[in-house]
């Protein structure tokens, strides 16, 4: 086990590496979103997937539906 160790040292060190920083991203995306923090920033105006975000707040305060939504445009026909 130890003759293992000593030829693999490298390896569990940058796995170890690897999941500290996974681990430590997830950690700032929880800290983000317990805060109110959203990934879009909440412009709804320039969100192609509305609806679909905790960020709208026009989604959220309507029905989300495209016909009511004040954003959202009708068919265009160029």
């Amino acid at each position: 086990m130890l003759q293992w160790l000593s030829v693999n040292w490298i390896n569990l060190v940058l796995i170890a590496g690897v999941v500290l920083l996974v681990g430590w991203i997830i950690r700032g995306m929880i800290r983000d979103r317990k805060a109110g923090k959203h990934s879009c920033g909440g412009n709804c105006a320039a969100c192609g997937a509305c609806g679909g975000c905790a960020g709208c707040s026009a989604c959220a305060t309507q029905s989300g539906s495209a016909a009511s939504h004040p954003n959202k445009n009708t068919k265009q026909t160029a």
